[in-house]
């Protein structure tokens, strides 16, 4: 063996436990000074002995010599490509004119009528004569702070200028109810369901493309019909309690479904109870317009010998009732992704909705038919035992158990 390569064996021992303990030009300069004491072919030999590319070694070597590393290329100033900005100074006066609220409804805008995509916008830029991309679009909207948004949920329309007292009025009666141990209760219709082999919302596992198969059209099934949740939510026990009806969302229905839910649970929870308080949105089959509700719970109260109270949530509030997020969202959780195929089906889903924070729920099935088109006069409603309240007595009433 050559001593050159006696030498460079050497140096591939000490540099395997140096190596370690240095960083990138220490270890450059090592194998550097190694191969300038080597003398002429040093650099192969140790490049050879170390794995290391020559390169390496013979920038080392420069390091050790003192030698100024070649420069990297420099522009010189002003040079490169200009901006779209500085070369086109109305680019960016143009954009803002397209995605500004103010003129969003300008019949004369080129985009008044299409999503503003990033292409959309540089094709309406290119056709007013400033030609740019959609990358350079997008760059320019962050710059000037804007970023996709969806729609945010919070215009409630006209407010009633009792809203806020009514809500306080509500609260009180809550309150009292509650601390004499009188059963309060949330009650409301969910979205009706089409049952069958339809699209639900949501995901959940499943082996990787084997998707759920539904139908590609969401006609309801002429045997199958649709499913009507109605539900109460009842405050004090955090529990549900759920009637899918079949046949039609009508005040019989509701009223049905607080008759089942008391002589099944809430007499054996309140034994005690002489009063019951409902707290119900201002529209649909419990709405403080609609006679038969009245005249329904006047039968119910009748029956039970309960006096039912009932406060409405103000026009435009519905979203605040307890019962759409305490109970109604945990089910919509539950199901997703799930084809309701059966009316069978969703009962089993709502009886295993459960939460963190103790809900339970209980649902049953409602076959009974209710009949729409039953007429009702004011008459029939005064002659009922009604009270009403001398705070906004059209949303807030007591029925008492007096025979109609």
């Amino acid at each position: 063996m050559s001593e050159m390569a006696q030498t460079a064996e050497s140096v591939a021992r000490k540099y395997a436990v140096l190596r370690p303990h240095l960083d990138e030009r220490q270890r450059r300069l090592v194998l550097g000074l190694e191969a300038v004491e080597l003398g002429r072919g040093g650099i192969k030999a140790v490049a050879a002995a170390t794995g290391v590319h020559p390169d390496t070694i013979a920038r080392g070597v420069r390091e050790v010599a003192g030698e100024p590393e070649p420069a990297a290329r420099v522009r010189a100033p002003g040079g490169g490509r200009k901006k779209l900005t500085e070369t086109d100074p109305e680019l960016v006066s143009a954009l803002q004119s397209l995605v500004d609220p103010a003129t969003r409804g300008d019949p004369m805008s080129l985009l008044v009528w299409t999503t503003k995509s990033t292409k959309k916008l540089a094709g309406a830029l290119t056709a007013m004569g400033h030609r740019v991309s959609d990358r350079t679009v997008a760059r320019m909207l962050r710059d000037m702070g804007f970023s996709l948004q969806g729609n945010a949920k919070v215009a409630e329309g006209r407010q009633h200028e009792d809203r806020d007292a009514q809500f306080g009025y509500l609260n009180t009666m809550v309150a009292g109810h509650a601390r004499t141990g009188q059963p309060v209760i949330s009650v409301d219709t969910k979205k009706k369901e089409l049952v069958g082999e339809f699209k639900n919302g949501g995901r959940e596992y499943a082996p990787a493309g084997q998707p759920e198969r539904v139908s590609v059209h969401d006609f309801p099934d002429k045997d199958l019909g649709k499913a009507i949740p109605y539900g109460i939510y009842d405050v004090s026990t955090n529990t549900g309690w759920v009637s899918v009806g079949i046949d039609h969302d009508t005040s019989a229905f509701a009223v049905a479904t607080l008759r089942r839910w008391w002589e099944t649970i809430g007499k054996d929870r309140y034994p005690q109870a002489d009063r019951l308080l409902v707290c119900a949105d201002g529209g649909g089959s419990n709405g403080y317009r609609i006679r038969a509700w009245k005249i329904e719970l006047a039968k119910l109260a009748a029956e039970t010998g309960l006096a039912i109270t009932v406060c409405h949530f103000p026009p435009g509030t519905s979203k605040w009732n307890q019962i759409e997020h305490r109970l109604f969202s945990q089910i919509t959780l539950n199901w997703r992704g799930r084809p309701l195929i059966t009316h069978q089906v969703i009962v089993e889903l709502i009886s295993a909705t459960t939460t963190s924070t103790g809900l339970r729920v209980h649902c049953v099935l409602d076959t009974e038919h209710y009949p729409t088109g039953i007429k009702y006069t004011n008459a029939d409603v005064m002659a009922l035992p009604i009270t009403r309240h001398d705070f906004h007595g059209e949303w807030n009433y007591t029925i008492t158990p007096d025979t109609p």
